[in-house]
């Protein structure tokens, strides 16, 4: 049960649908129930948007958006700094409320609340550096300008597993870029994108520029807004068949689009490798977020002459993990998200075991409320398992090995899926070779977590297209216009 400090904080959050500066009820007075996936317990319900509701959101995105793309950059950027400074300071509320909402350890959620308010203050850095050029044409006859402008409303969908990273890593670019938006967080973790609506408020994001609509009917609310020839992006983070069809109706007005999809990442383990710095860099890549991350390590390949020792000694610290609500002291491993998650985890472990998988540790559901998954290291997984070919999103390592370089690459490879990719080995020229020949928007080197809001996030193949963070991630929200002068 939920403590009276925890009920104060969830009280403190605002439930209703945020439009044009205002907070209001759906408009048929429908609400969605926010359940803890530890206990299963309901911690509060907020307003479950209908399609009038979306329509009165992008109505008042679109009535911002002229006035937000002329405010001074260096304004834009100072709301995003304040934005930075206020959610820093409030890191332990903002980390409480996740971990309540979505289920992992608070210290997972900590870092979550630093590495998400740091999209923030990149990107109120980034808002000050828009430029375009200026050229004289080969011929000379003419001037050659081109500037950049503000895409204009922007459709942003939010998933449930990073409640307010997914949230910054786009607000961020958008708000400094000079876009206004419509954001709909995920209706199992609703709770921490209200709070960030509540703040950046506070923080002087004027009335329309952010609107937040929480709805369960999400197929039915998002659909008019993506073919709603006023809305000119939309960015989406989630499942790829869901992607697909997001794509396919944003070719109606062929909006400018930003997919980031699932993953399938391969964590290669050289025979030259420091075993224990992979078994550490295992252990991140694999235990993140309970291992519901589209960067999770999906599959480990592990040359032969070293697997045995790294598997045992990863079995062995996957066995030393503490499996409990997040909220306690000491836990390392908190529940998925819902009973359904956990199911799809059960079936791909029972599944690798018919196929001849060895258990060295965990294998099963635990825990007598809550949706909880023991973590879970197989030996000797064939490659045609589904554990290899689908995406995890749960405290499982399926290891199988390699002989050769090439053999390593090739099974990395084996996927339609192209997010992030680990390899770990002390040779340098393997490290390139290997690099270039990953088919991955990131790589990993002999480090187990490659996201950084400095660097650009992305993936190639069914992991999508654009990238957030880093340089370009403020290009997603930009058009380029060119302008031709007679001196």
């Amino acid at each position: 049960m939920a403590t009276e400090s925890e009920k104060t904080l969830i009280d403190s959050v605002p439930t209703g649908l945020f439009i044009g500066g205002q907070w209001r009820d759906s408009s048929d007075g429908a609400t969605i129930k926010v359940e803890d996936p530890a206990t299963g317990e309901v911690l509060t319900e907020v307003a479950d948007a209908t399609v009038a509701d979306g329509t009165a959101a992008l109505d008042a995105a679109v009535a911002a958006q002229a006035d937000w793309a002329a405010t001074p950059p260096r304004d834009r950027g100072e709301i995003l700094r304040r934005a930075f400074e206020a959610i820093t300071a409030r890191a332990d509320d903002f980390a409480m409320l996740m971990t309540l909402e979505m289920g992992k350890p608070l210290a997972e959620s900590r870092g979550e609340v630093t590495y998400g308010a740091e999209f923030f203050r990149w990107f109120s850095e980034e808002a000050v550096r828009i430029h375009g050029r200026w050229s004289t044409a080969p011929n000379g006859a003419t001037r050659l300008m081109t500037m950049k402008q503000p895409v204009g409303p922007t459709l942003m969908i939010t998933p449930w597993n990073f409640p307010l990273a997914m949230g910054t890593r786009k607000i961020g670019p958008a708000l400094a870029a000079g876009c206004t938006m419509v954001v709909k967080p995920a209706s199992q973790t609703p709770l921490t994108m209200l709070a960030l609506a509540d703040l950046l408020t506070e923080c002087g994001v004027p009335a329309g520029v952010l609107n937040v609509i929480t709805t369960h009917r999400t197929g039915d609310v998002m659909e008019p807004l993506i073919r709603d020839p006023r809305l000119r992006k939309l960015t989406f983070t989630g499942s790829t068949p869901v992607g697909k069809a997001l794509v396919e109706q944003s070719a109606e007005q062929l909006l400018r689009v930003s997919m980031e999809l699932g993953g399938n990442a391969p964590f290669l383990v050289f025979g030259d490798a420091d075993v224990d710095k992979a078994v550490e860099g295992a252990m991140l890549a694999k235990m993140r977020n309970i291992g519901e991350a589209c960067t999770a390590a999906n599959r480990f390949l592990v040359h032969e002459s070293v697997a045995e020792e790294f598997s045992r000694k990863f079995a062995d610290r996957m066995a030393g993990l503490t499996v409990g609500r997040g909220t306690e002291d000491g836990v390392t491993v908190g529940p998925l998200i819902d009973d359904k998650a956990r199911a799809k985890v059960t079936e791909l472990v029972d599944e690798a075991r018919e196929k001849g998988a060895t258990v060295l540790v965990g294998g099963s559901a635990t825990g007598d409320r809550g949706y909880f998954f023991e973590p879970t290291v197989l030996a000797d997984v064939p490659t045609d398992a589904r554990l290899f070919r689908e995406e995890i999103f749960g405290p499982v390592a399926p290891i199988s090995t390699f002989s050769t370089d090439d053999e390593a690459i090739a099974k990395a490879n084996d996927t339609e899926y192209g997010l992030v990719a680990y390899a770990f080995t002390e040779n340098l020229s393997r490290m390139i070779r290997v690099s270039e020949a990953l088919e991955f928007g990131m790589v990993g080197i002999n480090q187990g977590i490659v996201s950084n809001p400095s660097a650009p996030f992305g993936g190639v193949k069914h992991s999508g297209f654009g990238r957030e963070g880093g340089f370009e991630g403020i290009e997603e929200y930009l058009e380029t216009k060119y302008v031709g002068i007679a001196p």
